[in-house]
């Protein structure tokens, strides 16, 4: 029960992966929450470890839900979920969709919460596993004016604030794919300046060291050279999900126009180590790249 006797609200999380796990265990604060993932293994490990209801399907996941938050791998598994989730969703509930799905599927994801009277929020996450974890995930939102008390009640629980793109659903998937180029570019960079110092016969290290504190420094650049000079690539987001990244990219460039030259050479690094055996692991294995 909530603080004045009322009953907390339901929130349905579908897909308890890097992102979703523990988007579901800090809204477990807030809600009553309900995860269900394809792998069911995850998902019980999730209800064990943090008390949460486990659903065998997304139909059950979502009955009386009135909020459902998606964190899926790609805009195809998010349609196929939520189909499949169809006989369980009522028409009113709040849909947050965080998955970075890119600018071409938001739209059949937008159609098929029109076709149910859903209220869509186009929801992707700036931030991977430490940010998730600490609720500090900023959220880029396009949404409708009505709802977004809602919506807000959860991304306040996720994210360390939330940036209002538009009304239009998409818009804030454009602004992902924007971010994503500057991630990539940033991580390919770190990679490449290290590898080169190697290969010429300097300390890598020393890189890090002239940069720290001054203009080039910076949080994320930190994090993925330290990854790399330490070896360390426990996923925060995988290569094989950036290599799926890029592609969006690609194609949302093709289509406005742009030219996107260090999008397209960056996928072919990451396209060389998923290729060495690295898909599952960290972007910053671009390094192991050659």
């Amino acid at each position: 029960m909530g603080t004045h006797g009322q009953a907390r609200k339901r929130v349905a999380v579908l897909g308890t992966g890097i992102i979703g796990a523990p988007v579901a265990r800090n809204l477990a604060g807030a809600f009553d929450v309900r995860v269900w993932n394809r792998d069911r293994a995850k998902a019980d490990e999730l209800g064990r470890s943090g008390g949460l209801e486990v659903s065998g399907g997304p139909a059950e996941a979502v009955a009386g839900a009135d909020l459902v938050v998606t964190v899926l791998k790609d805009g195809p598994t998010v349609l196929e979920v939520m189909t499949a989730a169809a006989a369980g969703l009522a028409p009113g509930v709040v849909w947050l969709q965080l998955s970075t799905v890119g600018e071409a599927a938001i739209g059949d994801l937008a159609a098929f919460a029109g076709e149910r009277g859903l209220v869509f929020y186009d929801a992707p996450v700036q931030g991977t596993r430490q940010p998730a974890e600490n609720g500090q995930l900023v959220v880029l939102a396009s949404g409708p004016e009505s709802g977004r008390r809602d919506a807000e009640s959860v991304f306040d629980v996720i994210g360390s604030r939330t940036v209002w793109v538009s009304e239009t659903a998409g818009d804030a998937s454009r602004l992902k794919l924007a971010l994503n180029t500057l991630v990539f570019a940033i991580n390919h960079g770190v990679a490449e300046s290290l590898a080169l110092a190697e290969g010429l016969g300097v300390d890598p290290r020393l890189v890090l060291d002239v940069v720290s504190g001054g203009p080039l420094d910076g949080g994320f650049l930190r994090a993925k050279a330290a990854a790399m000079l330490a070896g360390d690539y426990t996923p925060s987001f995988s290569v094989a999900n950036s290599v799926k990244d890029s592609l969006l990219v690609l194609e949302a460039a093709e289509r406005a126009g742009v030219a996107a030259d260090v999008t397209a050479a960056g996928l072919q690094r990451f396209r060389r180590a998923e290729a060495a055996g690295h898909g599952g692991e960290d972007m910053a294995a671009s390094r192991l790249a050659g």
